[in-house]
């Protein structure tokens, strides 16, 4: 879950998905879809995300709403706005003395205790989501879909588009499915764009403000740079009988412009394991990946409402060198009146990007691009939730989900002093999300 003004691009973001809704084919008109609020099928949620060690807190609240009409056409709304607050790592190493940082707005500072993960406790951002979609049948065999997106934060602006057709084959028991879609992303952040690898400017080592504000702005670059996305996906779904159901996808990803985090920094360190100075961190401006995801769900009992397990797996290869393995098992139970409850467990593994350093060492030339950010890092991660479901009425659902999710990166260790502190500290969060449905 790792929020920004020019909103007046939200009508020119979705003009291209609610087109379809004054086109032909959408022969009633927009109001008539709202004239029986009854036929609308809403999910709400709120999610609580809480990091250990006061650490990052989120919350985030969804409404999505969504109609299929007598033609089988379907309008489908969302709407998500979450916020987050807390303190975020920067990439830099632990020292064992006190530690100095400047704010990326050049505007303060703050320190580190000794032993300590460096932490920037101002992280705070709230997030808005827009999307729209629409589907409907072209003729008994095929059926396209098309959607906008807009999420907008305090330094970010992403706008999308997407759609795809779907070919049915036999008695609709086959579905093949080609999509495509096309983000835009601008970032915008807080004391413009670090110039990669220069050397974070400390106000202590100026004789003035002065001279410090011209060394600050020595290491900004551009006020703001962008980022497109764009992704093909190939799905087949098919029922194998009565009791199961299996998925697979193939999806290629494209992402071409600023890709560097840039809060995100490197510590430079001699021989004794002492941080020298800050370096703003530099990633390619280009990534490739490869997805692949198998799905199956099935069915363990022939009466109906019996135990279902869920079980999927995706593993992602990119240029970077990240490959990606993800298992996700689910056990949904049927109780007395309709209740149930579904166990979930979720492992993760990754391998770590080719450019990942947790340090640069003084004395070696600077290489072309480096990045501490541990989420980058070689990582092992589970969660462990369970979800409890009450029937309200035969429209009406709620649901509570709890979970508890570790995750433990790892690397090389360092020389001096770095041999006794943690580079790879493990982080624990949990999440609690209440649903209601009707």
């Amino acid at each position: 879950m790792q929020l920004k003004p020019q909103l007046g691009n939200i009508s020119a973001a979705l003009a291209a998905a609610s087109s379809a809704l004054v086109s032909p084919a959408g022969q009633a008109g927009l109001s008539d879809w709202f004239e029986d609020l009854s036929q609308w099928q809403v999910n709400t949620a709120l999610l609580y995300y809480g990091e250990d060690g006061d650490r990052v807190t989120a919350w985030e609240g969804t409404v999505q709403a969504q109609r299929t009409n007598g033609d089988q056409q379907t309008l489908s709304l969302a709407a998500t706005l979450d916020s987050l607050t807390g303190a975020s790592a920067t990439g830099a190493v632990p020292q064992d003395q006190v530690q100095t940082f400047t704010r990326p707005s050049g505007n303060g500072e703050y320190q580190v205790a000794p032993g300590q993960t460096p932490l920037d406790d101002t992280f705070k951002d709230t997030r808005l989501q827009l999307n729209i979609g629409w589907a409907e049948p072209i003729s008994i065999e095929w059926e396209y879909d098309l959607g906008g997106h807009l999420s907008k934060e305090y330094d970010y602006l992403s706008l999308g588009l997407y759609g795809g057709a779907t070919r049915y084959f036999d008695r609709n028991n086959t579905a093949l499915r080609f999509g495509a879609s096309v983000f835009y992303d601008t970032i915008e952040p807080e004391g413009d764009i670090p110039v990669p690898f220069s050397a974070m400017a400390l106000r202590a080592d100026y004789d003035s403000e002065e001279a410090f504000r011209q060394a600050f702005d020595q290491t900004r670059g551009a006020g703001s740079d962008t980022k497109t996305t764009a992704e093909l996906t190939l799905g087949l779904t098919q029922v194998i009988n009565p009791a199961l159901v299996m998925q697979l996808n193939y999806s290629y990803a494209q992402v071409s412009g600023y890709q560097t985090d840039p809060f995100k920094f490197v510590s430079e360190i001699d021989d004794t394991g002492t941080a020298l100075v800050q370096r703003y961190e530099r990633r390619p401006d280009r990534r490739s990946k490869h997805a692949l995801f198998a799905q199956a769900k099935a069915h363990l009992s022939e009466r109906l409402g019996g135990p279902v397990l869920d079980a999927s797996y995706r593993f992602m290869t990119d240029d970077w060198g990240i490959d990606s393995h993800t298992l996700d098992l689910r056990y949904n139970l049927r109780l007395a009146n309709g209740h149930f409850i579904e166990p979930q467990l979720r492992l993760y593994r990754q391998t770590a990007a080719e450019f990942y350093r947790p340090f640069l060492r003084r004395g070696e030339p600077l290489p072309d691009y480096a990045s501490a950010d541990y989420r980058l890092a070689d990582m092992d991660t589970y969660t462990l939730g369970l979800k409890y479901g009450i029937p309200l009425s035969q429209q009406r659902q709620a649901d509570i989900r709890v979970a508890y999710y570790r995750q433990q990166p790892s690397g090389p260790g360092g020389p001096g002093q770095l041999q006794s502190l943690e580079l790879y500290p493990a982080l624990s969060a949990w999440i609690v999300q209440l649903s209601y449905r009707f």
